[in-house]
């Protein structure tokens, strides 16, 4: 409504729109011709691409991507998308790898409790956030460049790619595992 006001104050003048992911009905417009559509294919500076892997999940090679990411000091995502067995999930890492400070986030917790995990983790109290698909939209944590998203196949091609947004929002190199259950055959 703001939009199409402007346009009635001054109707010569050219109007810009911004979006990171254009929605369905823009996108829609522009490929009949209706919209015109551009995209920015620079990124800003100092800003890398995510290194993306599709793999196996292998228990091993999820410990060495945290701990690789730990050892420069960064952060880690760890998406899990089953509430009744994150805990156990967030377990096992704690176990394999002591040093880390853990926390799970998820979208049947209390919106307190969600905000201290969350607070603690900007704050690098914490640098693994064992989480579900909670943190698809309006996550901005600079520091957490390593994404392991456990069951990827499990998710669409949109969402996947939402999610990886989490990372590589710094100059440093990202990286994301898309894991999936060893042997199964992926289309």
């Amino acid at each position: 409504a703001q939009k199409e006001k402007l346009k009635q104050i001054s109707e010569n003048a050219d109007c810009l729109m911004l979006s990171a992911t254009p929605i369905p009905r823009t996108l829609q417009m522009s490929l009949v011709g209706i919209r015109s559509l551009s995209q920015l294919e620079t990124p800003p500076a100092n800003r890398y691409n995510v290194q993306t892997y599709v793999v196996e999940k292998n228990q091993g090679l999820v410990i060495d991507a945290i701990e690789k990411e730990l050892a420069r000091d960064g952060q880690v995502f760890y998406l899990y998308n089953n509430i009744d067995t994150i805990y156990n999930v967030a377990r096992t890492l704690q176990n394999s790898i002591p040093d880390a400070g853990i926390g799970v986030v998820h979208g049947k917790m209390d919106r307190d409790s969600v905000e201290d995990v969350m607070h603690r983790f900007t704050n690098h109290e914490l640098n693994v956030l064992v989480c579900t698909t909670i943190i698809e939209t309006g996550v901005d944590i600079s520091n957490a460049n390593t994404l392991i998203i456990e069951n990827a196949d499990r998710m669409g091609l949109a969402q996947l790619h939402q999610i990886r947004g989490r990372v590589g929002r710094s100059s440093r190199r990202a990286s994301a595992y898309f894991t999936f259950t060893r042997g199964k055959q992926l289309s």
